[in-house]
């Protein structure tokens, strides 16, 4: 039987510390075992939901692996699209110590993301090849939410809004994203307020082109750093942005392995020639200036 995503589950009721400890005082530490609906975890998590979602194309046991592994990512996806939104509200706000924290999580749950691909290192290309044919034109290049993640880190690429130019809600929310400022934009008009000497026409650009990287934004980075103080918050940030690129680097080159492991240089279920478009893809570095002001340390 299917659940329906959209039905209201029972309104959790809070609970204070006092309530809590008291129950715990009058059950001798015995967790609650009865309830009137539902578990309260069922009710928070959606358990429910979540493991009906899995509905493979075939037979074979494999594929089970592949289908829930491909949406845990999703969820990362997800996560990391709002941390990385998080910061730069923050950034914007001026807040450069708020902005940390979302940067830190998004750091980790991109370990965690990548950690996802230790999963499928058992699938060889005839694992693969038993459900493949079933996916048909599926392909992870087709990730909304993967599009969000790499437009909000700077990735544009206008063309990656074709496959979704008949999804009216997708395609307008990446238009939005793509069009708006990324992080790295975030924080080059972050260094900009707080005395940077940058160009107007980086401050006031295309945001759905992609930033080209500029020798006063490198200069800045190199300024930055030489300020080794306790209180540079500016520094911090900057480590905190270069944990985030290496570690979306580390997805990028896992992900190149995982295809190579699995499929070759066979062409795509999506049409591209795979491992070749994810070869160019990891030439794009995210916040280049970040990587090459360290030659001018």
């Amino acid at each position: 039987m299917r659940v329906d995503a959209t039905r209201q589950l029972p309104a959790l009721r809070p609970t204070t510390a006092e309530e809590r400890a008291e129950r715990a005082r009058t059950t001798g530490g015995a967790p609650t075992l009865d309830f009137e609906t539902r578990t309260p975890y069922d009710a928070y998590v959606r358990t429910d939901v979540l493991h009906e979602l899995q509905h493979p194309m075939s037979d074979d046991a494999g594929e089970m692996s592949f289908l829930m592994i491909t949406q845990v990512m999703e969820l990362y996806f997800k996560l990391i699209a709002f941390e990385l939104r998080n910061a730069q509200e923050r950034l914007r706000a001026d807040d450069v110590w708020a902005a940390l924290d979302p940067l830190r999580r998004t750091a980790l749950h991109l370990e965690g993301l990548n950690a996802s691909w230790r999963g499928l290192r058992w699938m060889t290309p005839a694992d693969f090849n038993r459900f493949r044919d079933e996916l048909g034109e599926a392909s992870g290049l087709q990730s909304a939410m993967y599009r969000h993640v790499e437009f909000l880190l700077g990735l544009k690429n206008p063309a990656l809004l074709r496959p979704f130019r008949r999804q009216d809600r997708t395609h307008r929310d990446l238009l939005t994203t793509l069009e708006s400022p990324s992080l790295w934009d975030d924080a080059i008009a972050l260094l900009a307020r707080h005395g940077h000497d940058l160009p107007r026409e980086l401050l006031e650009r295309d945001f759905a082109a992609e930033h080209e990287p500029h020798p006063a934004v490198e200069r800045a980075w190199v300024e930055v750093y030489g300020d080794t103080g306790p209180g540079n918050a500016l520094r911090l940030l900057g480590e905190a942005l270069t944990d985030v690129a290496e570690l979306f680097g580390d997805w990028r080159y896992q992900h190149v392995t995982a295809v190579r492991r699995s499929m070759g240089a066979k062409p795509g279920s999506g049409g591209s020639n795979g491992l070749a478009w994810l070869e160019r893809s990891m030439a794009r570095v995210i916040f280049p200036e970040l990587w090459s002001a360290r030659t001018h340390m």
